[in-house]
């Protein structure tokens, strides 16, 4: 006797996502269910979400693991796939996310491969690829950190395995999103880092910038990502520097408010 289609929930979390949502949804209509909880996006984003999904809610932004936490609390189905907003699920990876729920019975949870691009070119070295990222699982088996940034799925049951079609990530389009995404990024990495009381100076932000750079364009082969290895190595660097940097600043400030 067959056994019941287990029911698969997207979840995704938005704000100002106008440019990616559209192709998102339509490249998860084969869930049966779909989530987005945006924190206050002042473009077209929860009006292009209705075409696809009524489970749209509105929430605070308290940061990536909280907001998806936050959409995890929405969802019904036995399983979950977590993705962003500039992600794709190709139409191979839909037929193997499909055959898997409907034959897996051991894990509780499956790594997806992410192929991502920079500035219109596609990565394949540079410490991006290969990129498993753990996006799909049974709802009552895992939960997000509560991170403000690089939250992290955690299993609470069970073993993870392997999918082998890749998720398609368009991360960054242009310099200007790479540049808003190391100042965002930097300054929550600094909060996170100031609130778990790490120390940092000019020294350090200089050493682990260069750090950075080093080990994205040589150890991890960014120079056979071309010209675009080449940018992606100093905006990590970038960021790297510049997230000590705001540390640097976050204890001086804190440092003199306590005198």
């Amino acid at each position: 006797m067959m056994m019941p289609k287990p029911r698969l929930s997207v979840i995704i979390i938005t704000k100002n996502e106008a440019q990616h949502i559209h192709d998102c949804l339509s490249s998860v209509q084969f869930a049966d269910e779909i989530i987005v909880v945006d924190s206050g996006s002042t473009d077209a984003t929860v009006a292009l979400c209705q075409p696809f999904t009524s489970h749209v809610y509105i929430h605070d932004w308290a940061g990536f693991g909280v907001q998806k936490n936050r959409a995890l609390s929405y969802a019904t189905g036995d399983w979950v796939l977590s993705i962003d907003a500039d992600e794709r699920v190709s139409p191979a990876l839909q037929a193997q996310i499909l055959s898997t729920l409907q034959h897996n019975s051991q894990h509780n949870a499956l790594y997806i491969p992410r192929t991502s691009s920079y500035c219109g070119r596609f990565i394949h070295h540079s410490g991006w690829s290969p990129d498993y990222v753990l996006r799909l699982f049974r709802r009552h088996c895992a939960q997000f950190s509560d991170d403000l940034v690089h939250e992290k799925l955690l299993l609470t049951s069970g073993s993870s395995d392997k999918l082998t079609e890749a998720l398609i990530h368009y991360s960054f389009a242009t310099l200007d999103d790479v540049l808003d995404k190391v100042n965002r990024y930097s300054s929550a990495g600094a909060q996170m880092k100031f609130a778990q009381g790490k120390k940092a100076s000019l020294g350090t932000a200089i050493t682990h910038g260069l750090w950075a750079f080093i080990r994205t364009y040589f150890l991890q082969r960014g120079f056979l990502d071309g010209r675009e290895g080449f940018i992606l190595a100093v905006s990590n660097a970038e960021g790297t520097y510049y997230r000590y940097l705001k540390l640097m600043y976050l204890q001086e400030h804190y440092a003199s408010t306590q005198h």
